[in-house]
């Protein structure tokens, strides 16, 4: 990995290293929900709105209205689905909605890339919450649909256990590279209660090692400005991650999707947002502190305009990146300039 000439080792610079061309993910919503959510779907993490994470284009009649300038759909929301459109009680209608998902997914990529590799992502919700017969049958079908190069799979750290690990590392075996993306946000278990993560830092700890010692590649999402974390706050997350050398990172701004506990106290203002221009301090100084050889996978969040509560100003993905590797050319700014592995 030559990364000297950029400010920071980008995910798309790392595919096309590793590919010598790019890569697209296909992200899947295999119908998993989470144990930190009721049996009716409601509960889970505050900022968590009814349909996760879920790739935008996987959305349903949403996905017309999911671009930048429509306006919150507050008080219309029952109007829309609140639910997985891919979620099916039984097994065979969800491998029927994985393949249509992968399908109009590949047909998108060869349309507007050309043919290129293929990454299978497992998106949205807790990817490994199911027994581990389950997770196979899942997982080996999805694989079944494309020449993947990945399986990427999306979890939560108390759900990571040795079967789920031995499970995943089988593909491993079979020729593909096998990526965890590992959710901490905080790494203050204050603020984790706060926002009803539904574990603790030591959860954390305990996951990440399993995965490490097993050699699957880990990528640790983070979001900045949580309620009651400012710069310290940050920081303290940044460090700590840090130190534990990961082979990726996403980091989020702090998105506030209507119909969330965390956008009710937002409307009372109990909460603020970062700025954009916050949010890009907080980034180069975390960037700074990551070790060279950990992958940047994402700077900012992306949820749907039409679902956004706050911030309803800010940059654009595009326009964020460029920004910040402008500003860290300026600054002679560097990924790694001040990681401590001490």
């Amino acid at each position: 990995m030559n990364n000297s000439n950029y400010p920071f080792y980008s995910y798309s610079r790392y595919l096309k290293e590793k590919y010598g061309t790019s890569a697209y993910r296909v992200a899947v919503d295999a119908g998993f929900s989470c144990p930190n959510r009721n049996s009716d779907r409601t509960g889970g993490c505050t900022y968590c709105d009814e349909l996760g994470s879920m790739a935008v284009y996987h959305r349903g009649q949403e996905a017309d209205l999911a671009h930048d300038g429509n306006p919150p759909l507050t008080g219309q929301t029952g109007a829309l689905e609140l639910y997985s459109p891919y979620i099916s009680p039984d097994m065979e209608g969800r491998k029927k909605r994985i393949k249509d998902q992968v399908q109009n997914s590949i047909k998108f990529i060869e349309r507007r890339y050309g043919s290129e590799y293929l990454l299978l992502y497992f998106q949205a919700f807790t990817n490994t919450f199911a027994p581990v017969h389950e997770l196979r049958e899942i997982y080996d079908y999805s694989l079944s649909l494309a020449p993947f190069k990945e399986l990427i799979v999306s979890t939560r750290p108390d759900c990571i256990s040795r079967a789920n690990i031995k499970l995943l590392s089988s593909y491993r075996q079979r020729g593909l590279d096998v990526w965890v993306e590992l959710g901490l946000q905080s790494s203050n278990n204050n603020t984790l209660n706060r926002i009803n993560r539904g574990h603790s830092r030591d959860d954390f700890v305990k996951a990440y090692n399993r995965l490490k010692e097993s050699g699957i590649k880990t990528t640790v999402h983070l979001i900045f400005g949580l309620p009651g974390e400012g710069y310290d706050e940050i920081m303290d997350s940044v460090v700590f991650t840090a130190k534990m050398k990961p082979e990726g990172i996403k980091i989020h701004n702090l998105h506030i999707p209507i119909g969330t506990e965390l956008f009710s106290e937002y409307m009372m203002g109990e909460i603020t947002v970062p700025s954009g221009m916050r949010h890009l301090e907080y980034t180069i100084e975390a960037i700074e502190r990551m070790p060279r050889s950990t992958v940047i996978h994402r700077l900012t969040c992306d949820t749907p305009s039409h679902r956004l509560g706050a911030p309803r100003t800010f940059f654009r993905k595009g326009s964020f990146y460029s920004l910040l590797t402008k500003e860290m050319e300026l600054r002679g700014s560097r990924q790694g300039r001040l990681f401590n592995s001490d």
